[in-house]
Order: C-alpha cells, then structure tokens, then sequence
C-alpha cells in the first residue's frame, strides 16, 4: 500500500467529511461514497486516455449548470437561449407528467447537445422508500428517456438531494451515479428573476453546479443574464460529465462540488 502523501491525505479528509456531511443531511446513519469534481478529475487524470473532450476544465474555469424536474412549457425557450448562448447544460428530467407528456422536448435536449438525466419518476424523497420502490422510481424515468432518445441517462439526481446507503446501492445496480450541488437560487421559492440571477451570481464558484428548475416562471427570464455575467467573470459553462471529464462517473458516486 502506498503511503498517502501530504496532498492525498487532504483530499481524503475532505471526502470523508464530504461523506459525513451528507449522511447527516439525508438524516440515515449509513456511509456511502462521496467525491468533488476536481478529485473526480485528479484520480482520473492519470489513466485517462479518452481526453477531456471540448474543454479541460483542470485548466478552465468551469461551472456546470443543471435543470431538475422538466421538461415543461419553459423548456422550449431555454434551449433557444442555451443554443443562442453557445451553452450546455444537463437536465435531470421527471418521468411522470413531464418526459412522458413532453417526447418532443425531451428528444430537442438530447439533439442539442444537452445532457439527459434521471430525476426519478414523481419526485418521491427516495431516503424514505423500500429498495424496491426506489428502483421503480427510477427505472420507470430510464425506461421512458430511453423510449424517446434511444438511450438510457447515467446520472440521477435523488429529491432535495436526500440520499443513503441504500440508494446508493440501488442507483449503483441500474448504472447511475448521483449529482448534488453547491449553487441554489432557491428558485422553488420565487418568481423573481432578478432576484434569481443575484442569488446564483453570489454563490457560483469554480467547479461549481449550479441547480435551477425549468418548471418555474421566473427562472428562465434569469438565465440569459446569469450565462451572460458567467462568461464575463471567465467561466465556461459544461455538462455535469463534461465538469467530471477526464473521470468516467461511478456508479453509485455522489458527486458534489
């Protein structure tokens, strides 16, 4: 065994509190496994033979913005700001009322360049499901994103981020690896687009994801201004794989910033 060096003690001391902390948040008393998008690519760096793909963001300022809970009647003008804006972004889609009802939507995403993720069928907080159910929330999402693009996503995005051993287990079974964040404009809670933009501008960080939702009036409007101050301060913006790269996401990984 190699001995740890000054360097990788600290990276593994900040993925073992990583791991506390969200152990606690998801209120289980089980471990599971947590890393960063820069540790992500630091092990990775090594073996990778891939590339980095369009950007190398161990040299870039990078954030990876990120969409939970669409597709719906906002989706079709955030893709023409994103293609006007030259921007990607992932979208961790629900099943139920939303992939199933917008195939359209969902098939422009993935043409587009977008990166397509599972959000679960019907937003259940999966840290209070059976094993069972919380494959069928997820599966049933894969299944329909599949129908549609041909393909099944390999990133999900448990509810209000809640996640645990078991989940883990579970998501590590159907190939999924899991994706919390660090900005949040609490979007949820307001219509205020302005007030959205400042709240993201204020949190936003390299190697940062950012969460919105597609599904709310005022977030949308915000989004121009916010890809806008983004490249401004030297940020590119990415897919949550394309933050990652030159990893190879695990399953069962929680990725957060």
């Amino acid at each position: 065994m190699l001995k740890p060096t000054g360097t990788r003690r600290k990276r593994v001391l900040a993925a073992l509190v990583a791991a506390v902390f969200l152990t606690l948040s998801a209120g289980g008393c089980a471990s599971f496994d947590v890393t960063s998008p820069h540790d992500a690519r630091e092990e990775a760096s090594a073996d990778a033979k891939g590339g980095t793909g369009p950007v190398d963001c161990a040299k870039a300022k990078c954030v990876a913005l990120t969409f939970d809970a669409g597709p719906s009647e906002n989706t079709p003008r955030l893709l023409d700001i994103l293609k006007k804006e030259k921007a990607h972004a992932t979208f961790f889609m629900l099943g139920e009322n939303h992939v199933v009802k917008r195939p359209a939507d969902v098939r422009r995403i993935a043409a587009e360049g977008h990166e397509l993720a599972n959000h679960t069928w019907s937003h259940e907080i999966l840290t209070d499901l059976e094993p069972d159910q919380i494959r069928k929330e997820l599966v049933r999402t894969q299944d329909a994103i599949a129908k549609i693009t041909g393909k099944k996503p390999t990133l999900m995005r448990p509810p209000q981020g809640k996640t645990d051993r078991t989940v883990s287990d579970v998501s590590r079974d159907l190939g999924l690896s899991q994706v919390l964040w660090s900005v949040t404009a609490k979007d949820y809670e307001t219509n205020d687009s302005a007030l959205i933009q400042k709240r993201v501008l204020e949190q936003t960080e390299r190697d940062g994801i950012i969460l919105l939702h597609d599904i709310y009036k005022g977030t949308v409007p915000a989004v121009p201004g916010i890809l806008k101050e983004l490249k401004k301060r030297g940020y590119t913006i990415v897919t949550v794989s394309q933050l990652m790269a030159p990893a190879k996401l695990q399953p069962g990984m929680v990725y957060r910033p």
